[in-house]
């Protein structure tokens, strides 16, 4: 095909773990794919950083091994990117990064929480339509107001994580207005920065960046973008959005009640809604779609566990999968079926960094229970699994409280592509998932882009277009109640543990 034919979208997705690069064609058929991890640098206990350039350069790898693959970037018509929220890229006057990044895991600004809630926390609720958590950009602006104030000394910009990309890409600093809902201060009400809740953390008006549409051209890639990544000097740039808004919209939940199950970095269970529904332990955010939201009910670690179970005991898999060039996770999947459901009582609680939904509680750590000697490694594995799905379920508890129908439910993210690990989340949840292909982030930040230059005529439009389902998953009635009893003790385990967590927090 000619090269002159710009019949490629790109969609670029910078998660809390790492870097995908998904590009299709108009109809929605995957061209190519590559992922690069970065690290996360975890300094103390509860904190949580990443390197700004460490972002770029898995992007310019994973771009690279898709060339590799064939791919003729003459073809791409427009890209655009998304990323994990909430973590705020502090620049100097000359757009150069000052610090570290905190992320959105991080739990250090307990403090800072209780501070905004005491001063302002009904005025920040009513504007920003969430309370103050360690995962907002607020709270960790004014931890560093506090014990780094020479960094927002420096600081003359704020962009966010997939923005600082497009900058570097494009020489544009602008964001979206839901990836600004990430900050705690927006103004959910009028769509715009409230001044008043930035002034809380020593951020000005000047240090903002303008408010787009998702949809919106921004730049097109510059010489220098060009010769790092092989995208041709020219090409429209969209602004894209954040990660969970592309990866709802990316999967089909483009209708009030469609629902989301992730099995990423992080968990979540989204539901989609016409209106709004603030709640003081949910998060409400804007939907692609323009008019529609949806709320989210979030677990800080998923996908993540089973990366740190991969790096820290499974070398006897990382060895095998090298040897024979599988992949380590299918490995340690067949690990994990060497144990029957329930793990032969072994519990595993995915609080890793704190907790978020149902109980923003940083103080929560991970912890394996129920062992004894006869656990095997096997246990351990099937545990973890176990154990996210009761860490999703525990969150749509919070979605049953405020009554939101969930009428479908898609389940998505790097471990839906486990067949065991969504039966689990499926007998869990007790309720049938579809498994949207590929429907990821990356996927909706690709649909974003052609939407962007005028190839699809609307956002909805491109879903439809474009979406296509790999299968249904149908729960086993047996498994189900056999798990619903299995939560229940695993809730209980929680609530027993908490306490000692919170005091052992105190010495």
């Amino acid at each position: 095909m000619s090269s002159n034919v710009k019949d490629l979208l790109l969609g670029i997705d910078f998660g809390s773990g790492g870097c995908k690069a998904t590009i299709i064609d108009c109809s929605g058929n995957l061209a190519g794919e590559a992922a690069v991890e970065y690290p996360t640098h975890y300094p103390h206990p509860g904190w949580s950083e990443q390197t700004p350039a460490d972002w770029y350069d898995a992007m310019c790898r994973a771009l690279a091994m898709i060339r590799e693959q064939g791919v003729d970037f003459n073809r791409i018509a427009a890209i655009a990117p998304d990323g994990s929220t909430h973590n705020a890229v502090l620049l100097d006057a000359a757009m150069v990064p000052v610090r570290d990044t905190i992320m959105w895991t991080d739990q250090r600004s307990t403090a800072e929480c209780e501070e905004l809630k005491n001063i302002c926390g009904e005025k920040i609720f009513a504007t920003a339509f969430q309370s103050a958590t360690p995962t907002w950009t607020l709270p960790q602006l004014r931890w560093l107001s506090k014990h780094e104030p020479e960094v927002l000394q420096k600081t003359r910009h704020i962009l966010f994580v997939k923005d600082y990309i497009r900058y570097l890409l494009t020489g544009v600093a602008v964001t979206d207005y839901i990836e600004a809902q990430g900050t705690l201060f927006f103004d959910m009400k009028n769509n715009c920065w409230s001044y008043e809740l930035a002034a809380l953390a020593g951020v000005t008006p000047e240090m903002l960046p303008e408010l787009v549409t998702p949809e919106t051209v921004t730049g097109t890639v510059t010489a220098q973008a060009a010769r790092d990544t092989g995208i041709p000097a020219g090409t429209p740039v969209v602004c894209g959005t954040s990660d969970s808004a592309a990866e709802d919209y990316g999967a089909g939940a483009i209708e009030p009640g469609d629902a989301i199950v992730k099995l990423a970095t992080a968990g979540n269970v989204n539901v989609m809604t016409a209106s709004p529904h603030p709640h003081a332990r949910t998060l409400t955010y804007s939907h692609v779609i323009k008019g529609m939201y949806y709320t989210v009910s979030a677990t800080n670690a998923a996908a993540v566990c089973q990366r740190w179970f991969r790096d820290n005991f499974c070398g006897v898999e990382i060895a095998a999968a090298a040897k024979s060039r599988s992949k380590t996770f299918a490995l340690m999947d067949e690990l994990a079926q060497q144990s029957p459901p329930g793990a032969n009582g072994v519990f595993f609680h995915p609080y890793l960094q704190g907790e978020r939904s149902p109980y923003w509680d940083s103080d929560l750590r991970g912890s394996f229970t129920g062992i004894s000697m006869a656990s095997t490694r096997g246990d351990f594995s099937r545990a973890l699994l176990e154990g996210v799905a009761f860490s999703l379920r525990d969150c749509r508890t919070l979605i049953d409280e405020l009554d939101l129908p969930m009428k479908r439910i898609f389940l998505i993210g790097g471990g839906a592509r486990s067949t065991l690990w969504s039966e689990i989340v499926c007998n869990v949840m007790n309720v049938p998932v579809t498994l949207p292909q590929p429907g990821d982030a990356g996927f909706g930040a690709a649909l974003i882009a052609g939407t962007g230059v005028g190839i699809f005529p609307d956002a909805a439009a491109a879903v439809r277009t474009c979406l296509k389902i790999s299968g249904t998953v149908e729960p086993d009635a047996e498994l189900a109640g056999f798990y619903a009893g299995k939560f229940e003790t695993y809730r209980k385990i929680h609530d027993a543990m908490a306490p000692v967590y919170r005091e052992m927090k105190q010495l």
